[in-house]
């Protein structure tokens, strides 16, 4: 270590943090979900905060902005030294804690400005009427502030899911925070958007901002993070210097084992692989005469394809199609040797056709109901006699898929939207294995879930292959994509541009096919 390197780290030593929570304690329903846990952030540092789904992570940071409180006796946040207890979210916010949350918070049928500006008091004339240009020029200003080309008018109910990404954190940066919680940001962005926001978080820095990332994202997390804390099981398990660790030693202070443990489908599970049989999928020359473009594939019992290619290439268009929620032009579509006419999700699930969704809240759960309800919703007919629903049988087939799928839950009876990503995921997968599939549709079926949940779901839909159902699974990961594929397709503009063995394929051939319609 050099001489300036020395200065900065005493600099740092004796640089006093922000914001600090002590012995943070939570209690849900006589369930104590954090005991004991703490954090230190420094102006100028991103602070790293890692853990899998159900570590405590959301609750930790929900207390930090004000939406919970802790327990009575459960710690203390210290804000510049002094401590504090938030009235609510507004106080929180309004002292400069801001939060760009994971799921998207937005106001679909207002306009980008409308939500930017949102709890900020509008600027009016004299007669109380709000002044539109003003508002549309402020939102305008920081929108240019992240190199943003969004129109300030549009309706939030036009964009993308990235485009309404970037909206979220324009209404968080549209605050003049001193602390910016950022949980999963990048998870909708493209590589290009997500350039962007390092480049935000790099001018952030630079303001004196203390920020706290949350991402299962290794390749974040050492990019742009100075420090780290991991929590595991509602519990504080370690802190420090981003340059005292490494993905191996966080992932195994996060998930309690080593990285080595963690799922990779075994070489010569191919051999599994009925490709002796008839396909169970094939298409020919299907389109929607908008996005996807003559495209042809066969799956077969047993084998898990994975599809791979850049946001936009039509990955999700295409299966959206193949379940009947959207229309295919022309082509056909054959499953178990038989040509099938998909109209809508109810002649894809008829024909053994089950499919998990990319965004699980808002397209694969009741987010009101209980975890029994959604387990059982698509095969609820199957459990049901004169209109009557045999609810022992429906609690026994539940508590089957809970066992069988490690779902984590207090009760069958507790609310889906109280589960942590992973186990909500596990939700979605067991409703449709409820029906018996023989092709499984993944979308983006590990987004947003830690590495252990991850491991349990590669794990879940390897073992469901290797009992003979057909998977096709979409992941912008690529290592996902390499690591639970027996095969790989990739498309670009539309259209498939390639295939690879499990053998032959690597991140480099995979980006090159995703590339080759541009």
């Amino acid at each position: 270590m050099d001489i300036k390197e020395m200065l900065l780290k005493k600099q740092h030593t004796r640089k006093l943090p922000v914001l600090n929570m002590e012995g943070i304690s939570k209690t849900f329903s006589g369930v104590k979900v954090l005991n004991n846990v703490r954090i230190e952030l420094y102006p100028g540092e991103v602070h790293a905060l890692m853990g899998e789904n159900g570590a405590g992570k959301s609750t930790f940071m929900k207390i930090l902005a004000g939406i919970h409180t802790p327990d009575h006796d459960g710690g203390t946040i210290y804000f510049k030294g002094q401590p504090i207890a938030w009235k609510d979210p507004v106080d929180a916010r309004n002292r400069g804690i801001s939060v760009i949350h994971q799921e998207l918070n937005l106001s679909p049928n207002l306009t980008i400005s409308e939500n930017i500006l949102m709890g900020s008091p509008f600027p009016r004339n004299r007669l109380g009427m709000v002044k539109w240009e003003d508002v549309h020029e402020r939102a305008q200003k920081v929108l240019d502030s992240m190199g943003s080309n969004l129109n300030p008018r549009q309706l939030v109910s036009t964009l993308s899911v990235a485009q309404q990404q970037m909206v979220e954190i324009a209404r968080a940066l549209s605050f003049k925070a001193e602390v910016l919680i950022m949980d999963e940001p990048t998870a909708s962005l493209t590589d290009k958007e997500i350039t962007k926001l390092f480049q935000i978080i790099g001018d952030l820095k630079k303001q004196g901002v203390a920020i706290v990332y949350i991402s299962h994202r290794m390749d974040e997390i050492f990019k742009i993070s100075n420090r780290f804390t991991v929590l595991r099981d509602g519990e504080w398990i370690a802190s420090g210097p981003i340059e005292e660790t490494n993905p191996d030693h966080l992932v195994k202070l996060m998930v309690g084992r080593d990285l080595k443990d963690l799922f990779n489908r075994k070489k010569g599970s191919e051999k599994t692989v009925s490709y002796g049989a008839a396909p169970v999928l094939e298409l020919k020359n299907v389109s929607d005469h908008t996005i996807v473009k003559e495209v042809s594939f066969k799956i077969y019992p047993g084998e898990i394809v994975g599809l791979a290619g850049l946001v936009g290439a039509g990955r999700t268009e295409l299966v959206r199609a193949l379940f009947g929620a959207s229309e295919l032009k022309s082509g056909g579509i054959i499953v178990d040797g038989k040509t099938v006419n998909i109209k809508s999700p109810i002649d894809a699930i008829e024909n053994g056709i089950a499919h998990v969704p990319e965004s699980r809240k808002e397209q694969g759960l009741f987010l009101s109901m209980s975890v029994k309800e959604n387990l059982l919703m698509a095969e609820l007919k199957k459990h049901s006699k004169s209109g009557i629903v045999r609810w022992k049988q429906v609690n026994a087939s539940a508590d089957q898929f809970i066992k069988d799928l490690n779902i984590k839950i207090a009760s069958p009876e507790q609310q889906v939207s109280n589960l942590s990503g992973g186990n909500q995921q596990k939700v979605v997968i067991a409703k449709w294995l409820s029906i018996a599939p023989k092709v499984l549709l993944l979308d983006e079926p590990t987004r947003g879930v830690d590495i252990g949940a991850k491991t349990e779901i590669h794990k879940i839909v390897s073992k469901l292959a290797d009992e003979g159902l057909a998977v096709l699974v979409i992941s912008s990961e690529l290592p996902e994509v390499l690591g639970i594929s027996d095969r790989i397709l990739v498309m670009c503009e539309g259209r498939l541009t390639g295939e690879l063995s499990r053998e032959e394929a690597t991140q480099e051939k995979i980006m090159y096919l995703a590339t080759r319609g541009e």
